[in-house]
């Protein structure tokens, strides 16, 4: 039986979709057949991230209305043999989820997936609140800005009242900090949160820090999760992020400034 995993922030912009693609990749390379859904009706862009917005013939909202079949909407990714995608509608309200299809969605997903990744919406709208309702498992994401970790404290306590899990007095949905853009050298100069000051507001585990790195764009602009870009910083990030999620212990990376030695400092990268 597939396990649910929300990917989810209170604010937008902050690398959810660039997570919820990356995550979904790794798990996928590492033998466990996963799909990942876009939750954003109406806004998709995990089908341009993934690399496949050309393939879109049939969407989640198809799928609810019983316009086309789960088979006719998913999408295999053209990288990874375990990973197929699920695009949201760009032409429709997102009054088209409601719980009892995507209920239906979800449980068929779940006779052939290992993991289901939701790509949330950013805030409390429907598409945020239909993702986050079902999750077995949350990546809460975060910048390290005030802003940023007040509006994911607030996710934190829909997730512990508002899921289905919380409804059924079932154990809680479980919560992982994933903190993306960080700037070692920012956080030196007082101009960004620290790890340590952003897992002392949330008091959630974390799971994993994504640097600030120019990598991400250019993947995203060329429709290639980062994760896949194994020779960068933010890709090898995500990569530690999904051991650790499977289970690998792994040190944190990326969490202080790189030391220059002498001839670095001398002759410059």
């Amino acid at each position: 039986m597939a396990k649910i995993i929300v990917v989810t922030s209170g604010k937008g912009g902050v690398g959810k979709t660039t997570t919820s693609a990356s995550f979904a990749t790794g798990l996928a390379l590492r033998g466990h057949k996963t799909v990942v859904i876009d939750f954003d009706v109406g806004l998709r862009n995990l089908d341009l991230i993934m690399g496949c917005e050309r393939r879109v013939v049939y969407d989640f909202v198809n799928v609810i209305n019983n316009e086309a079949t789960i088979n006719q909407a998913l999408i295999k990714d053209k990288h990874c043999e375990n990973l197929y995608v699920l695009p949201a509608s760009q032409t429709r309200d997102k009054d088209a989820l409601h719980k009892e299809g995507v209920a239906r969605v979800l449980d068929e997903l779940r006779q052939s997936f290992d993991f289901i990744v939701c790509d949330s919406p950013a805030g409390i709208e429907r598409g945020a609140m239909m993702a986050m309702y079902f999750a077995d498992e949350a990546l809460v994401v975060t910048n390290p800005e005030v802003s940023s970790v007040r509006d994911s404290d607030r996710i934190l306590g829909i997730l512990a009242s508002k899921s289905r899990r919380a409804e059924q007095a079932e154990e809680p949905v479980k919560e992982h900090l994933v903190l993306s853009r960080y700037a070692p050298e920012r956080v030196e100069r007082g101009d960004m949160l620290s790890v340590d000051d952003v897992m002392e507001i949330l008091a959630i585990p974390l799971l994993g820090v994504i640097p600030e790195s120019p990598s991400v764009l250019q993947s995203s602009n060329s429709g290639v999760p980062v994760i896949l870009d194994e020779a960068s910083d933010a890709g090898g990030a995500y990569g530690d992020l999904v051991a650790r999620f499977l289970g690998e212990q792994r040190p944190h990376r990326f969490l202080s400034v790189e030391k220059k030695g002498f001839f670095k400092r001398l002759f410059g990268n």
